[in-house]
């Protein structure tokens, strides 16, 4: 039997005070979608993804509806449109500023080095999610994705 120790990776982690903008850095860097958050004594507190960072980013504007314009909107588009345009930026400059610690998933799922393979594919099936934190002792020590499984099974 296939232990998760034999196929975890060494965690990537995020601190909760980071902001978003450098959790996106991070997550190109190193060509991932997700990542454990530890608060400053190295404790974990939370997993970040891609579609929490999404979420914050999603801005939706219903004042930016336009119809059927009269000749007045005609002119007034143009200026319209580069109004809202540099709203949209400020938006989306605010939300990278947020902090991991605000958006993240508190609430997180973990398993220990010792179970195995199938039982973190059960787990991640269950729950719906695409990684687990490996804990041992209270410590994060790594960390196994839906790919290390299907890496495992070759």
């Amino acid at each position: 039997m296939v232990n998760v120790d034999s196929v975890m990776k060494k965690p990537i982690v995020v601190n909760q005070n980071n902001d978003i903008r450098d959790v996106i850095k991070l997550f190109r860097e190193h060509k991932i979608s997700g990542a454990p958050v530890i608060d400053d004594d190295r404790n974990l507190v939370g997993i970040i993804s891609e579609s929490d960072i999404i979420k914050t980013l999603t801005t939706h504007d219903e004042k930016f509806n336009i119809v059927l314009p009269s000749p007045f909107d005609l002119i007034e588009l143009p200026l319209k449109t580069t109004l809202k345009i540099e709203e949209f930026r400020e938006d989306i400059e605010k939300a990278l500023k947020t902090k991991v610690k605000d958006i993240m998933t508190k609430d997180v799922i973990v398993i220990s080095p010792e179970a195995s393979i199938n039982e973190a594919a059960e787990v991640m099936t269950k729950n719906k999610i695409k990684r687990l934190p490996v804990i041992k002792n209270g410590e994060l020590v790594g960390i196994i994705t839906r790919g290390d499984l299907i890496e495992a099974l070759i």
